[in-house]
């Protein structure tokens, strides 16, 4: 019922509108299980926000499907020698949308260096309270205390930072730096949620939460493929199915056109046994397939002053790596995933991010004699006096941490699995009230310092990552040596002895690295596919039957 009463809306929308054109209307549709709380930039953190936030905005800078800083609203840039100042020269040729909504009194509003200003001192306002004002920390104050957001004049924009921090051209990529209009958002306030205006390939046309999305072409969109203004869609539409087997339903009926990701319920189906595509549906759909920014992972909390801490056997590192060794991720994977991701063997550093190697000789394989012989050296022979141990994780992970718990009973430990509501355990991670959970770490920009920074010490939460609490000098050392080089060679070498640390220390034990999947309608052409499993449609066309 509520497909059909979305697919009458849309019909609708794009009937009502150039219907002289009998061709029919391209509409692009996808599902939402997780839903979406906003369409404001500035609350784009989870993966929902930041896909539907993709189509009606751009920044500065935009990434391509290799993970490269390419031009976008400015079209070029330089960096001074010492890495502190970055000056952007912006296209005098991009709009603002035009809506039913909004009127901007000239007609078409062309974007200026000042509307960056404006967007970014939004970001960083208290009042605002954006989830994204940390992007900003490494940029400097001027004497009266604004941020240093400089307009020189229309097209150009200067961005001066306290100290070099090489990974900040990636970081401007993050849908929390597009540029809004002030007017707009005045008039609006925390409604502009609802009434977005950017500068994207699709403009808004009506959200009814929880039901319908509908974004439509943006026909004075800046961008050209082939002489051809971008988008090819006429339409985007997104509808918010929340069980994810109704969902798979849905596409496999041809009722959406994408699906992202694999759920259980499902995977049997759409996957063989060893992570191919189920030849059944070889006629009507393709798979893509490639590394996810993302990784998996157990943690420890390494704090001494923690509660239970005298009779913590995670505090002793002999433990914490007995544990890295006692299970087999290659089988985990296997039989738990359809061999879908890769077994974090490696590092911290996901696979598909430099400096990742699998030629690295830090990283945990299974081996269950050296862990045996790690917790005799911790003073439990064959686990004789060392206390349970228990993982908290949340329900949708309680298969793989199922399978762990066997393996490292097999050798000694007791393992107690403590099942968590997923924002509960979020919660009390934040809080560091769990000595040993479940997490993971999907990249916020493509760049190994933001993997890294987790354990930098000056970034304990609940202010900043470091959930684990990991303390060490030396790695401190080489993580603040990184950021003032813009050698990059040097700097993939100071990632790499950090990295060796981590695996050294053990605060965390690595699951696997994930791996994107997109399953794709043959309606659907020039679908691309990007280790930072970001939706970009506007290069995407739809063949009609």
């Amino acid at each position: 019922m509520i497909l059909v009463f979305f697919s009458f809306v849309l019909f609708l929308f794009l009937t009502c509108s150039r219907s002289e054109n009998k061709e029919k209307r391209t509409v692009f549709l996808y599902n939402e299980s997780a839903g979406i709380t906003s369409l404001d930039p500035a609350f784009a953190k989870d993966q929902a926000n930041i896909w539907v936030c993709n189509q009606l905005y751009n920044g500065l800078v935009q990434l391509d499907n290799q993970l490269e800083t390419q031009a976008c609203i400015a079209y070029s840039w330089n960096v001074s020698e010492d890495g502190k100042t970055y000056t952007f020269f912006l296209r005098n040729d991009v709009y603002f949308h035009t809506t039913d909504f909004f009127n901007f009194p000239q007609g078409k509003r062309k974007v200026i260096a000042s509307d960056f200003v404006y967007s970014f001192n939004r970001i960083v306002d208290k009042s605002v309270a954006s989830p994204g004002a940390w992007i900003f920390n490494a940029v400097d104050t001027c004497k009266d205390g604004t941020y240093a957001f400089l307009a020189v004049d229309d097209t150009t924009l200067v961005i001066r930072l306290k100290e070099s921090f090489p990974p900040f051209l990636k970081l401007l990529t993050m849908q929390y730096c597009s540029v809004v209009p002030k007017e707009v958002v005045d008039k609006f306030g925390k409604d502009f949620r609802k009434y977005p205006v950017g500068t994207g390939p699709f403009k808004f046309k009506m959200w009814k939460e929880g039901l319908k999305l509908v974004m439509l072409k943006n026909d004075d969109y800046f961008e050209f493929e082939n002489n051809q203004r971008l988008p090819y869609l006429d339409a985007v539409a997104v509808s918010f199915i929340i069980d994810k087997q109704a969902a798979f339903m849905e596409f496999v009926k041809g009722n959406l056109d994408f699906l992202s990701g694999l759920d259980a319920s499902y995977k049997d189906e759409l996957l063989t046994k060893d992570g191919r595509l189920n030849p059944a549906y070889n006629s009507r759909i393709y798979m893509l397939t490639m590394p996810y920014l993302n990784t998996e992972y157990l943690g420890f909390l390494m704090d001494e002053k923690q509660k239970g801490a005298d009779n913590n056997p995670l505090l002793k590192k002999e433990i914490r790596q007995a544990l890295n060794y006692g299970f087999d991720r290659r089988k985990m994977l296997r039989f738990l995933r359809s061999n879908i991701g890769e077994p974090g063997l490696y590092g911290m550093i996901p696979y598909g991010l430099p400096p990742f190697d699998t030629n690295n000789t830090y990283g945990y394989d299974f081996n269950p004699e050296k862990a045996r012989a790690l917790m005799a050296a911790a003073g439990y022979p064959n686990g004789k006096g060392l206390p349970p141990i228990t993982i908290s994780v949340s329900e949708s992970y309680i298969d793989i941490i199922q399978y762990i718990a066997y393996e490292l009973e097999q050798i000694g430990f007791k393992i107690k699995i403590a099942k968590l509501q997923a924002g509960t355990q979020r919660q009390m991670i934040a809080k560091s009230e769990l000595p040993f959970f479940r997490g993971s770490w999907i990249a916020d920009y493509p760049d190994a310092e933001n993997y890294l920074s987790l354990f930098y010490s000056k970034n304990f939460c609940p202010s900043g990552p470091n959930y684990t609490h990991y303390k060490n000098a030396q790695f401190d050392k080489y993580y603040e040596q990184s950021q003032q080089t813009s050698n990059d060679s040097l700097r993939m070498e100071l990632y790499k002895k950090m990295d060796a640390l981590i695996m050294e220390d053990a605060p965390v034990i690595v699951l696997y690295y994930d791996q994107v999947l997109r399953f794709v309608s043959k309606k659907i052409v020039n679908m691309d596919n990007n280790a930072m499993n970001l939706l970009i449609l506007k290069k995407v066309k739809k063949i009609n039957n």
